[in-house]
């Protein structure tokens, strides 16, 4: 090959060397259907996010997230709709009564399972741990603004609420406090009903609690009765119901059975807004229904309007 062949070959292959790395660059390479992004199906639901635990929540009405700072410093009320999450026991005290007044009584008094129900005392630690309450109601005596009250609260998140031995106990004990110290007594109630474990056991408390009240109304001493979501069955049966003033929370479900249960005996359909606090305040049941966040302030007006005999000390 001569020296003109071989330098017209070498122009020839840079010529195409170019025009390769030109259409490389114009036209890229073919993807494998593993690289290729994936495109949902048509019609097809997209995949939900979880939301992180401990930093916001959803609220259950209108779907808002809601910061959870925000939340409990706002009563755990939605800033969107108003609706009502659910106040803890120790959370609500702190909403009542004044910072440093409160006593609580009878802190370490526990549930013991005389029937040998299958799995209750596992239960009870369960609940235990996941409250930081030894059972479903906390008592006590503290100030409400310028009132010397005896005060309870009961707890949903623990087991239900449902009202075994101890709370019958704690409320009695409380009750007969204040009947001693001539004190108003205040019940924040929120329960499924009496706790099915212990049996007869705790149906007991609806009369024993029933009888403390009674001997507290002759003594001619307050006792103011409030009503959370959700206020059912034996609990509402017996001591919620017999308060000389009755309060509720707004939309808190109040009644003896379940809907359908009622529904399904009576063999009829129910009114709207069955077992609502607003459906029993228009039929005379429940004398207000009181916001969360004027809660403490409306107690103080209807304990200056009964008369409380015991003022807080300054």
């Amino acid at each position: 090959m001569n020296k003109e062949q071989r330098e017209s070959g070498a122009a020839f292959s840079a010529k195409n060397a170019g025009a390769e790395a030109k259409e490389s660059v114009v036209t890229p390479p073919q993807q494998s259907s593993e690289t290729q992004l994936y495109r949902r199906p048509v019609g097809a639901t997209p995949r939900r996010r979880a939301i992180p635990e401990g930093l916001w929540t959803k609220c259950r009405r209108c779907g808002e997230l809601i910061f959870d700072k925000e939340l409990e410093a706002n009563l755990k009320i939605c800033t969107h709709c108003e609706y009502l999450f659910p106040l803890g026991a120790k959370d609500r005290i702190r909403s009542i009564v004044e910072a440093g007044t409160f006593v609580e009584m009878d802190e370490e008094m526990t549930s013991v399972d005389v029937l040998e129900f299958p799995d209750y005392p596992n239960k009870l630690k369960k609940n235990q741990e996941k409250t930081g309450m030894k059972d479903a109601v906390i008592t006590g005596v503290g100030d409400l603004l310028h009132h010397k009250i005896a005060i309870a609260v009961m707890d949903f998140s623990f087991n239900g609420g449902s009202m075994g031995s101890v709370v019958g106990e704690k409320l009695t004990r409380l009750i007969e406090r204040g009947t001693k110290e001539r004190l108003p007594v205040i019940i924040f109630a929120s329960s499924g009903g009496a706790r099915m474990y212990e049996g007869m056991f705790s149906l007991m408390q609806m009369a024993k609690t029933c009888g403390a009240l009674a001997y507290h109304g002759k003594e001619r001493l307050a006792f103011i009765s409030v009503l959370t979501d959700p206020t059912m069955a034996g609990v509402m049966a017996s001591f919620a119901s017999v308060g000389d003033l009755i309060l509720a929370e707004p939309s808190a479900r109040i009644g003896f059975a379940g809907p359908r249960v009622i529904r399904d005996t009576t063999q009829s359909d129910l009114p709207e807004g069955f077992q609502t606090a607003e459906f029993l305040e228009q039929r005379g049941l429940i004398d207000a229904i009181v916001p969360r966040k004027e809660m403490k302030d409306r107690l103080a007006y209807y304990l200056d309007f009964v008369g409380s005999q015991n003022k807080a000390t300054a």
